[in-house]
């Protein structure tokens, strides 16, 4: 027997049309290249996609077409992805912080065939146009008066495009399967690969996205995306808004504290969500001009792993939940959040932070498991380390064209790369990247653990932790440091400050204060260049094998 339910296609803007029968006068609000305040409704960003719909078909884009976007968080750019989505095309977002190399590689692989840019970006791309083979035009975000004198040999300008269209248009009919969006990978080792999203993983992602144990989004939220949509999917915030009518509040270019906390408080803005090197920066704003974030209810830290002192400051010091999530661009990317569970909420403060260190708890359709080396599945005892493997239906079953070849297991799991444990309550720890573990005496060092003790340090700005070859016990850990400017700080200060907090076997060999730490395209600590750098460190344990 078969159910007898309607079966209506997932698709991505049908979202949009929701928010604007619904939803019409909620504002999206975003700061511009160049600082002025922009507003407007769900209703009018509805319309917009659709006239920019028509424009992108009268330049000739068709079904299954890939548009890429090089902008910022913006009205335009949130309209843009609809249109793409609303002619059946493939929204692609490009990173800006990638080498020229690595934006000509995934703009070719991909095929895109126009790109918006915004026009911070505008001087990368003339750079580059020479190199692009499918790519026919560019279309710049900015009014008439602001388009710029460019090189481009084929270029128009967003809002001369939204004026020549009424937007008399209905969607393009897709199956819920077909491509929406893709992003690449950050392509630390070798090119960067391609993720595919469906509409309806798109659309899957954003409904559990809403619900209360994991991001709780409703119509009196006003929702701030620090993340930026070029960085894994916007971590569903584009669709998540306009899904359950929450105000958008995006801030543009301008990423620095006194920015971030000038839109959190003029907005009243109640939920954010970015990596930990945002929230450092707001931290210091804050305490710097003595202030309060008297609307903020909650703050989404991931990215990278957040530092314990960093949960216990907006906690104790501003009453801010934190929930730390955990996510991959090949997860859509939410893969845990870490909103406590009911039980939890007697605990003290302590035994609160204890749990929301670790990076939370997988939702309803995210399947998660740890293994040993022969895919042998391991306990969940909070203490275990393990290969983590999620699979789902949000997850990615392969990488564009087949890079990568064949990616899961024999039970459908992708191994994350990431090697993590499970507790019983079903919370999730990174402990590492399989990559960057440190092995020492057949025994595995978290160098995530040593950076967040590390980092606790009043006079620590950023830590980094690699193993470096030793003769006795294959690897040890050495502590990569960036202190305060004119702090007084020495090894033994250091190593003094993490005694107790660590096993005695897990303590770094060394400490090696230097002035910049690499970082990804997508600000994560770039450990293979930091190996690189150190290949031929001599440590000072190494005469004592």
């Amino acid at each position: 027997m078969l159910g007898r339910m309607q079966t209506s296609a997932l698709l991505v803007n049908d979202i949009l049309d929701h928010a604007n029968i619904y939803h019409s006068d909620v504002e999206i609000v975003s700061r511009l290249v160049g600082g002025k305040i922009h507003r407007e409704t769900y209703s009018e960003a509805h319309l917009r996609a659709r006239k920019m719909s028509q424009a992108l078909q009268s330049l000739g884009l068709d079904k299954g077409d890939v548009v890429a976007t090089l902008a910022w968080n913006n009205h335009r750019h949130f309209e843009s992805w609809y249109a793409i989505t609303g002619i059946g095309g493939v929204y692609h977002t490009l990173n800006p912080r990638l080498f020229a190399d690595q934006l000509i590689y995934i703009i070719n692989h991909a095929e895109d065939k126009y790109i918006f840019v915004d026009l911070t970006f505008v001087p990368i791309l003339e750079g580059l146009q020479d190199k692009l083979n499918t790519v026919k035009g560019f279309i710049i975000y900015c009014d008439e008066d602001e388009m710029p004198q460019t090189t481009f040999d084929n270029v128009h300008c967003y809002e001369t495009l939204i004026n020549a269209h009424d937007g008399d248009f209905s969607w393009v009919q897709l199956d819920e399967n077909d491509a929406c969006g893709i992003c690449y990978t950050s392509g630390t080792t070798g090119n960067p690969k391609g993720v595919i999203y469906s509409h309806r993983s798109n659309v899957l992602h954003s409904l559990v996205a809403v619900s209360q144990d994991v991001m709780g989004l409703s119509s009196k939220s006003v929702v701030m995306p620090v993340v930026p949509m070029f960085h894994a999917n916007a971590w569903g915030l584009v669709f998540t808004c306009p899904m359950v009518g929450a105000a958008m509040v995006n801030p543009g270019p301008q990423m620095d504290g006194a920015s971030i906390f000038e839109l959190l408080d003029a907005e009243q803005v109640s939920f954010t969500a970015a990596v930990p090197t945002v929230w450092l920066m707001l931290l210091q704003h804050l305490e710097e001009q003595n202030l309060k974030l008297p609307y903020l209810d909650t703050v989404v830290i991931g990215g990278s792993a957040a530092p314990r002192m960093m949960i216990e400051k907006f906690e104790k010091d501003y009453e801010v939940d934190v929930n730390h999530a955990w996510g991959m661009t090949e997860l859509s990317p939410l893969g845990t959040m870490g909103v406590l569970k009911g039980k939890m909420h007697d605990l003290s403060f302590d035994e609160r932070v204890d749990i929301k260190v670790k990076q939370g708890r997988p939702p309803y359709l995210v399947q998660m498991k740890i293994t040993d080396d022969d895919g042998n599945e391991l306990p969940r005892d909070g203490k275990t380390f393990g290969n983590l493997k999620v699979k789902g239906p949000f997850i990615i079953e392969t990488y564009m064209k087949d890079d990568g070849g064949e990616i899961l297991d024999a039970e459908g799991y992708f191994d994350t790369g990431d090697v993590a444990t499970l507790d019983a309550d079903g919370f999730m720890q990174i402990t590492d990247r399989s990559k960057d573990v440190v092995k020492s005496g057949g025994e595995w060092i978290s160098s995530i653990e040593l950076e967040n003790i590390a980092v606790g340090h009043p006079d620590i700005v950023e830590a980094a932790v690699i193993g470096v070859a030793h003769p006795k016990w294959d690897e040890r850990p050495i502590l990569i440091v960036i202190k305060k400017e004119d702090a007084d700080l020495s090894r033994e200060d250091v190593l003094g400050f993490m005694e107790g907090k660590i096993a005695k076997w897990w303590m770094p060999d060394d400490v090696v204060f230097v002035e910049e730490i690499p970082h990804t395209a997508t600000g994560k600590i770039q450990k293979l260049a930091l190996r690189e750098q150190f290949k031929d460190y001599v440590l000072p344990t190494a005469n004592d094998a």
